[in-house]
């Protein structure tokens, strides 16, 4: 016992303890938002539509390679527009892997349809192609997928099962921004998809997201859904003399303040990444020696494509998660876990069902540690995580 702790108070000096708390996530501040804002404060335009709202999708659409996409508050709100975009409902059913954000599972159950879960690739986190395949029946509407930390799914397979069946493809692309994958961009595979630009995400304004729509027979309605069911967006082209209301939908456009922000956050995308990037590969580099000795699996996208969007770690057992994350936090380190399987909640047992036990997906989840990463990280901050990371050992954290 007093072996373990000389140990521990050796790591503590050299991890300097004191030190500011590292946390595991921090809002990005580019150089424009305040001057956007304040263009916003002294205009009387502050409701969505304006000139940073028509900015910051432009600059979307560039970084996507998408033909139409729409600003929305969330990407929750945008997953929602999806489910009424392809009519799903009552009798229907719509495969999602079941390690996601509840968020994709809610814009499918408030429709009445009834979600059937599937299991994840464990090297990746991404939807397992076989059990899509295994999953269709004659009920489905649509297969929903997500890019886990911006690392591809199989587009080739998940392309093709959709093409076989006629089952649209939504993408959720919350951790994937301008991604390339060949020829091919994230965000331009499904039919529908979606973005996130909440504040942990990689460019963002506070809360927000964005509908990209990759068929263009639904544009015109995606823009009645998201002006509260009204044909506004065509009254302020100047399509008909006045607007009124045409269909169900709701307030989903983002405002002008929001958009202030991310049209900044946009423009700077490029050196954001060049710095998440950084923090990513030192990760790779200097954590692969300690994981190989520990019996601990670094985070390997194939390829080398992913989004620097996270960063995570597979211990050896369920046991080691919660074991690095406290030795992380007595150094002031705050690492986390991810997403609880949405096919062991309770809402998912309700709303969804499964072929068979996911166990990959319970797997993943309890073993999966994730490190701090964000673009104003310094070297010494990125310094203390890995060392951190590296002096524990099974043995004296438990």
């Amino acid at each position: 016992m007093q072996q373990k702790s000389a140990h521990l108070t050796t790591v503590q000096q050299r991890l300097g303890h004191q030190a500011e708390v590292i946390p595991f996530s921090r809002p990005m501040k580019t150089a424009r938002e305040l001057s956007n804002l304040e263009r916003v404060l002294n205009s009387d335009h502050a409701h969505g539509d304006g000139v940073f709202t028509r900015s910051a999708t432009r600059r979307l659409r560039s970084l996507t390679g998408v033909g139409h996409a729409l600003l929305t508050t969330s990407c929750t709100h945008a997953l929602e527009m999806a489910s009424q975009l392809l009519g799903i409902g009552p009798g229907d059913e719509v495969i999602l892997p079941s390690f996601t954000f509840p968020s994709a599972a809610n814009a499918i159950a408030m429709t009445g349809a009834r979600i059937v879960f599937v299991d994840i690739d464990p090297e990746t986190g991404n939807v397992d192609p076989q059990q899509v395949a295994e999953a269709v029946g004659p009920n489905t509407k649509a297969l929903s997928v997500m890019h886990y930390g911006g690392v591809p799914v199989d587009l080739d397979a998940i392309s093709a099962i959709g093409a076989f069946h006629g089952i649209p493809v939504i993408e959720d692309n919350a951790h994937g921004l301008a991604v390339r994958v060949g020829e091919r961009m994230l965000g331009g595979i499904g039919s529908l998809s979606t973005q996130s630009f909440h504040d942990t995400k990689n460019v963002h304004c506070g809360e927000g997201g964005a509908l990209l729509i990759n068929d263009a027979s639904l544009v015109e309605k995606a823009e009645i859904i998201r002006e509260k069911g009204t044909n506004r967006s065509q009254f302020l082209r100047g399509e008909v003399d006045k607007y009124s209301w045409v269909a169900l939908g709701s307030s989903y456009l983002m405002s002008e303040f929001n958009a202030a922000v991310l049209d900044s956050q946009l423009d700077e995308f490029e050196s954001i990444q060049a710095r998440r990037l950084a923090v990513w590969t030192r990760y790779s580099a200097e954590l692969q020696e300690w994981a190989g000795e520990s019996g601990v699996r670094v985070m390997n996208p194939a390829q080398g494509i992913h989004a620097a969007h996270l960063f995570f770690l597979v211990m050896p057992d369920w046991e080691s998660q919660a074991l690095l994350i406290a030795h992380l936090r007595r150094f002031g380190v705050m690492a986390t876990f991810h997403y609880v399987p949405l096919d062991s909640s309770p809402a998912g047992r309700r709303f969804g069902r499964v072929l068979r036990p996911l166990t990959q997906s319970e797997d993943f989840s309890r073993r999966l540690v994730r490190l701090p990463l964000w673009p104003g990280m310094t070297d010494d901050e990125v310094s203390r995580v890995i060392a951190g990371v590296t002096s524990y050992e099974r043995s004296t954290a438990s």
